[in-house]
């Protein structure tokens, strides 16, 4: 691991090195002009204030040093950066460290030189200095698969509606629920909300008090990152909900990235009203680009699949936007399963395998896993080996695995995809009984 102080010589004269609080607007710079959807010469603002707020104010979990960055000694110029952001996640009930590779940026003139694999090499080594069982990035197709990644997670999606999905209220109707801005005393409501709503998703980013307070407060209202939280409640001022929303439109649509109820309160009474919250307030909200015209289209509610509000409100919600995905690494697939064996024994016991006994191998084709089952309780995870012509009792190319191990992917789903993806009739049982597919929705923001 490279130390604050320390620096690693790179081809080129370039050299490698961990951030400082004196590089925050050299990082900024690249980042906003690297990362702008309209190109180099118009840089994303909003993103360059994302980038301040990470380097220059207080942040429960990120540090200045949690960037590294490639200089050109000849020039004092940053021409590559990337930073990891730690947080911790959920599999199930259990936590697990993870961590973020983020806001990875190359100068165009400065590509192709490997500038990005070796920063993965520091920041891997970091997320594993750390404990960190996983890591996890969003972005561009195929590029991070280069270092260890496979699309194994839902991400992004959302149900879209028009000016005549908006539900209008009778003449004469007073809204049943008002909104408002949440505030730092909503945040023990906020989170008990959001632990309701956890079971829903497989995977989860779990967040304290600290992490709250930094959501409602803590950025600047400019950065990308940024959201209008507004807790729902009842005319009398009892809370009964919360969502948010990014500040600027996005394109042309308001996008609604959070939302949940308390439980015993109705998503078809709450929904229309947070249709008209959203319509009302994309009328007035600012472009996200400087360039743009300011003009709300539509809505959307990007908040997965399996959310009960697309479901109470599916038929105003005619476009459907598909799904991207996250990028996943596990680097190690022993410690992981067995840092969240309490999920897999779990479910084991509900299935109809409930207290076999017995061996498991998985496969990988030129390495694979060993899972000793004995009356139900998973007493063995371990690396195992295949042997000339002997692919394991289930077989997964690549990093195919992980997608049944996330729950992105069906066992049936992924033998219809790969060819060469099998398992036999007594293994399928148990890979469907410790590897059901389940949706999940992560929030994710830093």
């Amino acid at each position: 691991m490279i130390a604050l102080s320390e620096r690693r010589e790179l081809p080129d004269g370039l050299v490698l090195r961990r951030a400082t609080p004196a590089d925050a607007e050299s990082i900024a710079e690249l980042q906003a002009r690297a990362q702008s959807d309209p190109g180099w010469d118009t840089p994303d603002e909003r993103l360059r204030a994302w980038v301040l707020d990470l380097l220059t104010r207080p942040h429960p979990t990120f540090h200045p040093e949690d960037f590294v960055v490639v200089e050109d000694p000849r020039t004092s110029a940053i021409v590559s950066s990337m930073c990891l952001i730690s947080q911790t996640w959920r599999y199930g009930d259990v936590p697990f460290s993870f961590g973020r590779p983020e806001l990875v940026a190359t100068h165009p003139d400065y590509r192709r030189r490997g500038l990005v694999r070796a920063q993965f090499e520091l920041i891997h080594a970091l997320s594993a200095e750390r404990g960190e069982l996983v890591q996890g990035i969003t972005g561009i197709p195929w590029y991070y698969r280069q270092f260890g990644y496979e699309m194994a997670v839902e991400l992004y999606g959302a149900y879209m509606g028009y000016a005549p999905h908006v539900p209008e209220l009778v003449a004469g109707e007073a809204e049943p629920y008002h909104l408002r801005p949440a505030r730092e005393e909503d945040i023990p409501f906020l989170m008990e909300t959001e632990a309701h709503a956890a079971p829903r998703s497989l995977l989860g980013c779990v967040r304290d008090a600290a992490l709250w307070r930094y959501e409602l407060a803590g950025r600047s209202p400019e950065s990308c990152e940024c959201r209008e939280w507004r807790i729902i409640q009842t005319p009398e001022g009892k809370p009964v909900g919360y969502l948010a929303h990014p500040v600027p439109l996005w394109g042309k649509t308001m996008f609604i990235t959070a939302y949940e109820l308390q439980p015993g309160v109705s998503w078809l009474a709450v929904t229309p009203v947070v249709a008209r919250y959203l319509w009302a307030y994309g009328a007035q909200a600012a472009p996200n680009f400087a360039s743009e015209k300011a003009v709300c289209e539509s809505f959307a509610f990007a908040l997965g699949g399996a959310h009960p509000a697309c479901e109470a409100f599916a038929a105003r919600l005619p476009r459907i936007q598909p799904p991207y995905a996250w990028y996943m690494r596990v680097p190690d697939l022993p410690a992981f399963l067995r840092h969240i064996k309490p999920v897999l024994e779990a479910r084991l016991a509900l299935s109809i395998a409930a207290g076999h006994s017995g061996t498991l191998t998985i496969g990988f084709y030129r390495r694979g896993l060993r899972l000793v089952l004995e009356r139900g309780c998973i007493t063995e995870i371990a690396p195992w080996e295949p042997q000339v012509r002997d692919t394991g009792a289930a077989e997964f190319p690549g990093l195919t695995f992980l997608q049944l191990l996330f729950g992105y992917r069906s066992l049936a789903e992924l033998r219809y995809a790969f060819p060469d993806c099998g398992a036999g009739p007594e293994t399928t049982v148990l890979l469907n009984a410790l590897f059901p597919k389940q949706a999940s929705r992560v929030w994710y923001l830093s």
